[in-house]
This record gives structure tokens, sequence and C-alpha cells, in this order.
């Protein structure tokens, strides 16, 4: 079903953001798998490089174009999309993959810390989510697709009691809001643009690695307790929401390990 559900999007272009690893380049291979340009940024490319290589050497029938791009500055997004603009025409489908955490608490949390999580998690979003629309405005595209999936999303349907996540689930709260204002955004706008979000759960990424960057072991325990979700495990849910018919509009995907609890 999903293989024939993506044939419209064969050589079109996704934008997948974040892409350097874990989901985002899980996704960016679940695309160029199914024929799809895709344009995955990250502050670093050497690993979507060779991911790019992987791809191109398997005989994959899409493309992965590394493109680096610091999301916390607004000028390097804008010079991204005007980069995909003059080489590529625009983005069909962005993917805001994206996302960071710090362990900043709201007792004793750091203002910049804050300010980190905020500007990656919610700024960088929405202006991506902008400037793809408008790239898909200008060109008359009226069947593409916006999805957030910064993870782990469920923290944006949930608070849990651990201090270093709370400001973390509040970016993950506004980025749940943001989802559906665009939503009704785009039916005001009488596209037929839609907007996902996919929160899923526990999945077994470096990111506990960096929010516990000064606690291995709490890094590593956080993926040892239950069989926890893969990144191909979204990347699929992905491929589904996007092989769907043009009239079916899915606003958002919960997905959580079996095993977990909260």
């Amino acid at each position: 079903m999903a293989r024939g559900g993506m044939e419209r999007w064969r050589d079109r272009l996704a934008l997948v953001t974040g892409a350097s690893g874990g989901i985002g380049a899980a996704v960016a291979r679940a695309l160029v798998q199914q024929g799809l340009k895709v344009v995955g940024c990250a502050r670093t490319v050497g690993n979507i490089e060779e991911l790019a290589a992987e791809c191109k050497s398997a005989g994959y029938p899409g493309t992965l174009i590394p493109y680096r791009c610091d999301l916390s500055n607004e000028e390097d997004i804008l010079s991204m999309f005007s980069a995909i603009r003059s080489q590529h025409s625009g983005v069909d489908i962005c993917i805001n993959n994206a996302g960071l955490a710090r362990p900043d608490t709201l007792l004793s949390g750091s203002t910049s810390g804050w300010k980190d999580m905020f500007n990656v998690n919610v700024l960088a979003l929405s202006i991506c989510t902008r400037e793809a629309y408008q790239s898909m405005k200008e060109r008359n595209v009226d069947d593409g697709h916006i999805t957030s999936l910064p993870l782990p999303s469920m923290s944006g349907h949930r608070v849990v009691p651990q201090s270093v996540a709370h400001f973390y689930s509040a970016t993950k709260y506004a980025v749940t809001a943001l989802t559906e204002g665009l939503r009704q955004e785009l039916r005001e706008a009488q596209t037929h643009i839609r907007a996902t979000c996919i929160s899923p759960g526990l999945v077994e990424t470096q990111f506990a690695f960096k929010l516990h960057d000064k606690d291995p072991e709490k890094a590593a325990a956080t993926y040892e307790h239950i069989k926890c979700l893969k990144p191909e495990d979204v990347a699929q849910a992905i491929i589904y929401v996007l092989s769907t018919p043009p009239h079916v509009q899915i606003g958002d995907i919960q997905m959580r390990p079996t095993e977990q609890v909260t």
C-alpha cells in the first residue's frame, strides 16, 4: 500500500532537518528508497554525505543531497531555501525533525539553555514551515505535506516528572499547538496542503546521551529497561502518512514502545 501511495511523490523534493543521525537519517533513507530527491540538512554534514554515498551504492531510485545549515540562525535557513529554489525549484515535503534538549530546569536552568531549545524546537520549525509553504504557494503546489516530529514528541502530550525535561516539554506542547494552527490556516487559505505531527515515545537514538551528556550511564539506562522504538519505526510512520490519499488528513500519530508506561 505504501509503495503504491508513494508513487505521486517520486522525483519530487523533500527537506529533512536534523538528518545527520537518528530519526532524521532513517527518514531521509526511507524517502530516497521511495524515489524522492531529499535535501538533508544539519550543522555538520559528514554523516549525511556518508549516507548519501550508501544510498547511491545501494541503487536506491532517489537522491540524498547534504546541506549544511545551522537552524538556530534564520539567515542560514533562508539561504538554504533560496539554494533549494535555485537548484531544485522548491520544497514539496518538509519534515521538521531537528530538535534539541538542554538539562535546564525551570527553577535553576540557564536562560541560554532555554533560548537554545526555543530557537531550534519552535522558531526554526516555524521558519522552515513558513518558507516551505511559500515555496509550495509560488509554484502552485497544492498537495504538499508538512510534518513535524522533534523527538520525543510525546513530550507535547504529557509532562513527565523529570525536572530536566520540563522546559523541553513546553517547546513540544508548542509544536502540537503550531501543527493544529497550521492545519487551520492551510484550510483558511483553501489549499490541500496537509500538516501532520508525529509523536513518538522512547526512540533509541543519541538523544538521551546529549541530554545527559555529563552522565553517560544515566543516558544508557534510558534505553535499557524496555524494548524501544527504532528510528526506522518512525520513518515508516512518515511513509504511511505521505502515502495516504490526498483527501485524508492525519493530524497526529502518537506511537510508543509497547512496554512504555508514560
